[in-house]
């Protein structure tokens, strides 16, 4: 493997990926929004010399490199939160900045970092002929910040992309990572009767019959399982409302949700049944589902899924695993951290639904993510850039 050859390519192409980034920052892309930066993608594709890049029904960019046997994937999702309170930003969240070291702007680190990255990780494989018994897709997906996975669940289910294993490029702060916990949306409903506030006595709010309720939340939070190394399993609840017929009745519906953390050992049958299992819940009669999800992508399609988000690990000794720490030796002549995300990714559907090996690496910090003053750092780019280059034929050496 020709990593000194690959390192000084990524190096070169550091203004290129730069340009890039910060070409898609410019265009906001906030989840179902993707339209104008998928575009962009793709024409930075076609310009280094992808042999074959098209966009699905869904809407999420596709870029191939080679056609061997080994099918090989590497994900950036290209949606962005919105930039929250503008007050809280030093720049312009959209047109960003670059000084010599950094590169700020909304998605800088989370996460089309990773897609420039592997956009010119492409161009090298080209430039230095390292194409092989692989065929490398380069993704591009959409609305992962609204559902995450929910982009792959498309493509292996619909578009039948089943690859032998796939990178995500979410910020590591360089560090290779291997799993992180499952997440699923919960919602718990009390119901009551209303009737005139004056005389409270006549009806059954079901605001009070929640109350104790979160108290029990708050509570079973505290015993939920850990794991030592992916850490506890948690919730919140995140959000409340209510139904009544005005401001001066007793209210006849009360609804929260609940963003519950899975880590290995739960899942969602197991963290539904801990809240129906609650007194309060009992006594309350309260109902507890999962939420749905159904909102239409940018080119109008919509495919439903459940709130479910599974939790995934990749054994340490795993041959992708193994690949991706020869890779890191290689080009960086030392040891790298392996460890985990604290967030969720598009591996909830990839290897949580699916069983289809992932591994973690990617350009920016994770502490980044959603923040105002969003940043990334070019050296960041350049060693992702090496890294997504020089895993696929180190993947099939690794095979023999």
């Amino acid at each position: 493997m020709e990593f000194k050859k690959i390192l000084d390519l990524a190096n070169k192409y550091e203004p290129e990926m730069t340009k890039f980034l910060r070409d898609m920052i410019r265009i906001p892309s906030e989840s179902c929004g993707e339209e104008k930066v998928v575009l962009r993608i793709k024409e930075e594709m076609e310009a280094v010399g992808f042999d074959e890049v098209r966009i699905d029904k869904m809407g999420n960019v596709i870029g191939r490199i080679g056609h061997g046997k080994h099918l090989i994937a590497m994900d950036a999702h290209i949606d962005t939160v919105g930039i929250g309170e503008i007050k809280n930003w030093l720049f312009d969240p959209y047109e960003g900045f670059e000084d010599e070291s950094k590169i700020g702007g909304r998605g800088a680190s989370d996460q089309e970092g990773g897609m420039a990255s592997m956009v010119y990780a492409g161009k090298i494989i080209k430039d230095l002929g390292l194409e092989s018994d692989y065929t490398l897709l380069i993704t591009g997906t959409v609305q992962e910040e609204d559902c995450d996975g929910l982009c792959w669940q498309y493509l292996i289910e619909e578009e039948k992309i089943k690859p032998e294993f796939v990178v995500i490029t979410e910020p590591t702060s360089l560090n290779i990572y291997r799993g992180h916990r499952g997440r699923m949306e919960i919602k718990v409903s009390t119901t009551g009767i209303s009737c005139h506030g004056s005389a409270p006595e006549r009806g059954d709010n079901a605001i009070f019959k929640m109350a104790p309720i979160l108290i029990e939340l708050e509570e079973l939070n505290k015993r939920l399982l850990d794991n030592e190394f992916l850490g506890k399993g948690t919730l919140t609840v995140s959000e409340i409302f209510y139904s009544s017929p005005s401001r001066c009745a007793v209210a006849d519906g009360c609804t929260v949700s609940i963003d519950r953390r899975l880590t290995d050992g739960e899942t969602f049958e197991s963290a539904i049944k801990e809240i129906q299992d609650l007194p309060s819940v009992k006594k309350a009669k309260a109902i507890v589902e999962m939420y749905d999800y159904a909102r239409p992508s940018y080119t109008g399609l919509v495919y439903p899924t459940k709130s479910y988000f599974p939790t995934w690990v990749l054994p340490e000794n795993h041959v992708v695993c193994t690949t991706a720490v020869k890779a890191y030796k290689g080009l960086f002549e030392k040891q790298p951290l392996v460890d985990k995300w604290t967030f969720s990714t598009n591996a909830v559907s990839i290897m949580g639904r699916h069983n289809i090996p992932c591994i973690g690496f990617g350009p920016g910090k994770e502490e980044q993510a959603h923040a105002p003053n969003e940043i990334t750092y070019k050296e960041h780019l350049v060693k992702a850039c090496a890294m997504y280059a020089a895993i696929p034929n180190i993947y099939l050496n690794e095979l023999k």
